[in-house]
């Protein structure tokens, strides 16, 4: 495997936390520790377009396709709707004064994890909370959602994860996943595997269809993993770590085929925090402690 360094983005002034793409494969949005929250252009890096300035760190953004609207998610202020053409907030709801971690959809709901351990389950019409799931004391860190098995994945401070029926707003089962923080999860393409990640720094995988048993369990990284992002053909997925490495992986055998890190690669000075992988030349995205945006491109 080949990795390419495409671009590098540059314009936050801080930390940036977390990424999503938009309306077209070239199109993706950025924000951090500054509070800006950036619509960029992977065809046309040199034209960041600053959506807001919030005045908090942003932990969560979701753009959300059917509006064509960017939710954002302001530490201790609920949750900012933008429109990303218009440039302008388009609706507020202060759900709840704790942080926001993740916000993900699903057939007309949002799913937001929050630093008290809610998971607040909106209707995206109504824009409106239609339940509090409360399952823990610590922070809900990250959701994936299976649209196959109709199951949401939550992982938590606690060292847990929590699978909940997307319909019924259920607890299912409870896997006493890590000896750490849970700070990613992610459901394969196929619906087939849950991977998880967290500070223990291991990369964990389980089948869904025998009640998320214990497939794999991998020392991935030397420090924390903070995220896990498949490939769009879902042949490969990316972890990223506090380590300052990005680490490209078989999906099929969950075999490692490629680091890229500071030494070999040009790659960030520090935690990487956040992957996106575009279609557009299956360019890969990373978001950095380092205040900078970089833009991969990987050949087999």
């Amino acid at each position: 495997m080949q990795v390419h360094k495409v671009d590098t983005f540059a314009g936050h002034r801080d930390c940036v936390y977390t990424l999503d793409a938009g309306t077209s494969p070239t199109e993706f949005f950025s924000a951090g520790a500054d509070g800006l929250v950036v619509r960029w252009q992977l065809d046309k890096p040199d034209l960041g377009t600053l959506l807001a300035r919030i005045p908090a760190s942003v932990y969560a953004l979701a753009f959300e396709p059917e509006r064509a609207q960017l939710w954002v998610g302001q530490n201790y202020d609920g949750i900012h709707v933008i429109d990303p053409v218009q440039k302008q907030e388009v609706r507020s709801a202060q759900i709840t004064s704790a942080a926001i971690f993740d916000i993900k959809f699903f057939e007309g709901s949002a799913w937001v994890a929050l630093s008290d351990g809610v998971v607040a389950v909106m209707d995206t019409d109504e824009f409106a909370v239609r339940k509090h799931l409360k399952v823990s004391e610590k922070s809900a860190r990250c959701i994936a959602i299976n649209p196959i098995s109709r199951e949401v994945a939550v992982g938590y401070s606690d060292h847990g994860i929590r699978i909940f029926d997307a319909y019924e707003l259920t607890l299912k089962q409870t896997i006493p996943a890590h000896s750490n923080s849970v700070f990613t999860v992610q459901y394969s393409p196929d619906g087939r595997y849950l991977l998880s990640a967290g500070r223990d720094a291991h990369l964990k995988v389980w089948d869904v269809a025998d009640r998320y048993t214990e497939q794999q369990d991998i020392p991935a990284h030397l420090f924390a993993i903070n995220h896990i992002c498949y490939s769009p053909d879902g042949a490969l997925f990316a972890t990223c770590s506090m380590d300052k490495s990005i680490k490209v992986w078989d999906a099929g055998s969950f075999r490692l085929l490629k680091v890229i890190d500071r030494a070999r690669h040009a790659g960030h000075g520090t935690s990487v925090n956040k992957l996106l992988w575009s279609s557009f030349h299956q360019q890969l995205v990373s978001a950095s402690d380092d205040r900078l945006i970089s833009v991969w491109e990987l050949t087999r």
